[in-house]
């Protein structure tokens, strides 16, 4: 909408996309930090609490009255602020405002059916939650193919692309979607440990966006140059927003969570914002907390699975360090490190090609 501003009345500040964005920023912020204490009272006066996993650590009895589903308030803030500011007919936001409103809806089908059964297995099934991440990811997927979005596929540290996929890149893209909103939702489960690693993992990324929709930068960087593109981070940085706003109450002791309607989002997001540059492969780099978690779920499954031992005290791994004794704080903070420094070296590789 700001764009009008620029078409209709020459104001010439509006056209650039770094000052739609800081506006997006700004805006979903203070959209957030005014609603939450309000959604929060309300949610507590409506008892939709967090149901505590039965088997977590004993600690997290203390957070059983805490509130849930607080995704929906930043995710709103960010879809409020990127309305404002992108180009309205731009097919690169658009379609990340699907991949926002897609993966939100499966969270909230399943945060509601804990929060009405009053308990974590009231839930969404694995297989209906996995079905449905696949129905939404096929629909970007084939939103992005039949849009004319480019189906070749790059590595990182190469300049040229290894192949084409072809139809086949919806598959890819279909995994590379379900991979990350379930990594991100593993993650979830300490006061803000899965906000600020989300908005590392979001900053990195809306870099390589801004340099693939700029000709010129991406020329000069051998980055893959996708006209269009850069207006994604608009909606990037409006969701950076709204998760620092959001961090404002959930960080440690939280007052609200996330919930499922959050950490899906989020995951499906960083997903698509990584596919759109090019950068699946990074994401290894970019969301290292994220696969940190997922690969300590897998290696536990396995192992007990196989040989009737287990690897971790329990997983995901941050589980692990609480029965080991670490405070609650430390291992968040320690993680949080452990996210910022993965994503400057995800930012050096742009030199590296």
């Amino acid at each position: 909408m700001l764009y009008l501003f620029y078409q209709f009345f020459d104001i010439n500040i509006f056209q650039y996309i770094t000052v739609r964005a800081g506006f997006s920023f700004f805006v979903s912020f203070s959209l957030t930090l005014l609603l939450m204490p309000r959604f929060i009272e309300w949610a507590k006066y409506k008892k939709a609490n967090q149901p505590i996993y039965d088997l977590a650590p004993q600690t997290h009895q203390a957070k059983a009255k805490t509130p849930t589903m607080g995704g929906l308030i930043f995710l709103g803030a960010t879809l409020i602020a990127s309305i404002l500011s992108i180009k309205l007919n731009n097919f690169f936001a658009i379609g990340g405002l699907l991949v926002i409103i897609g993966f939100a809806l499966i969270g909230i089908k399943d945060d509601i059916s804990k929060i009405i059964g009053k308990s974590n297995e009231s839930g969404l099934s694995s297989k209906a939650k996995f079905l449905l991440q696949i129905l939404i990811s096929s629909i970007i997927g084939l939103y992005l193919y039949f849009g004319g979005f480019t189906t070749e596929l790059f590595v990182p540290f190469y300049k040229y692309p290894i192949f084409d996929m072809q139809i086949f890149a919806i598959i890819f893209w279909i995994m590379v979607f379900v991979s990350t909103s379930n990594a991100v939702n593993l993650t979830d489960g300490l006061d803000g440990l899965a906000t600020v690693p989300s908005i590392f993992s979001i900053m990195a990324l809306s870099i390589f966006v801004y340099i693939s929709g700029h000709a010129i930068l991406s020329s000069s960087l051998l980055l893959p140059s996708i006209q269009g593109v850069g207006e994604v981070a608009i909606v990037a940085t409006a969701l950076m927003g709204s998760l620092i706003g959001f961090l404002w109450y959930n960080c440690h002791p939280a007052e609200i969570f996330m919930g499922d309607s959050g950490s899906l989002s989020l995951g499906g997001f960083i997903a698509y914002m990584a596919i759109i540059t090019k950068n699946e492969f990074l994401l290894l780099l970019v969301g290292f907390v994220f696969v940190l978690e997922t690969v300590s779920v897998i290696l536990q499954v396995g192992s007990y699975k196989t040989r009737k031992k287990r690897v971790f005290h329990m997983a995901p791994i941050h589980h692990h360090f609480e029965i080991k004794g670490w405070a609650e704080n430390k291992i968040i903070i320690r993680f949080w490190i452990i996210a910022l420094i993965s994503n400057l070296l995800a930012l050096i590789t742009i030199k590296i090609r």
